[in-house]
């Protein structure tokens, strides 16, 4: 074992796109952050000229309906942000200031493999200070209807467990375990996409959103049928994207975690409402600086695992 540094890009990048509900450019330039700055968005174009900065923090979540969307209580400012933040994450980058000129994210493929390649381009480096660990010290859980979430301790590292349970046969039943380090997140996480169906694309249209939405940037599903003429990335792609999801939203905890996520059907909501719980007590967690942690598991390790299979592949 060794301490764990904290981490910043060595450069600047630029990563530009499409809104997945606007349809509207954007444009996100990724800079180096001085050490203990963590996350920063700041959210240029406002009206007037003006510009906000927000904290990529839970506390800062304004909503959780179709994204995970930033704000200062008064205004929505980021939406769309669990992709980049999962790659920020899943790549362990810790100090990192965000400029980002519209209203969400841009969708890129609909994965965080696009995020992952615009940081890989710059690289990453090591800061002359120890890193802040969050240790989960108890098990934390909240339910929400059907679904779940709980975090528990663990002896090192951060370990996911995710389960999805769709009636539809496209999808299925699919469990994945994942211990994640940055060549797990690389290699099977991040180049999952996020999916839906058809009927709820031509709903949300009607509403004026998801106008950005195309099987580009989405795994489209009508019926029970998978739509992408190119098909699925992984057999298990579904499940994979939750797992993804879960680590963008919890990357907002402020600082990695040691400790372990369980999460059935889970989404946005629930997964902002588990950091609340756990905050929320405490004596379920504790802040750990310059102590040694130990190592991520090996590459061979740390690969996902299935616990299920999809129904459809059965």
């Amino acid at each position: 074992m060794k301490p764990s540094f904290q981490t910043t890009l060595c450069g600047s990048v630029e990563i530009a796109g499409r809104g997945v509900h606007s349809n509207a450019p954007v444009r996100v330039h990724l800079r180096p952050g001085a050490v203990d700055t963590g996350l920063v968005m700041h959210r240029t174009g406002l009206p007037d000229g003006r510009s906000r900065v927000v904290e990529a923090n839970w506390r800062k979540v304004t909503r959780t309906d179709l994204s995970t969307v930033l704000g200062d209580g008064a205004q929505d400012l980021v939406a769309t942000t669990e992709h980049l933040m999962a790659a920020l994450a899943g790549l362990g980058v810790d100090n990192a200031r965000i400029e980002v000129d519209g209203p969400e994210m841009p969708i890129m493929d609909g994965s965080a493999l696009p995020f992952v390649r615009a940081v890989d381009a710059v690289g990453v480096i090591q800061q002359v200070k120890t890193r802040r660990h969050l240790r989960i010290l108890k098990t934390v859980r909240i339910d929400n209807g059907q679904s779940f979430a709980e975090l528990k301790p663990a002896m090192g590292g951060f370990r996911l467990d995710v389960e999805i349970d769709f009636e539809n046969a496209a999808i299925g039943r699919q469990r994945r375990l994942f211990d994640v380090d940055p060549q797990a997140f690389r290699a099977q996480i991040a180049p999952a996409r996020t999916f839906g169906f058809l009927y709820e694309v031509e709903r949300l249209r009607a509403m004026g959103l998801a106008k950005g939405s195309s099987l580009e940037n989405s795994v489209g599903i009508d019926g029970e049928r998978v739509m992408n003429p190119e098909g699925l990335r992984f057999p298990d792609e579904f499940v994979r994207h939750k797992a993804l999801d879960a680590i963008g939203d919890l990357a907002l905890a402020g600082a990695p975690i040691i400790g372990a996520y369980r999460g059935y059907r889970p989404g946005h909501k629930v997964n902002l409402m588990v950091l609340q719980a756990l905050f929320a007590d405490a004596s379920a967690y504790e802040f750990v600086e310059g102590r040694r942690v130990r190592e991520p598991l090996p590459a061979r390790v740390a690969s996902g695992r299935a616990a299920y299979a999809a129904e459809a592949n059965a």
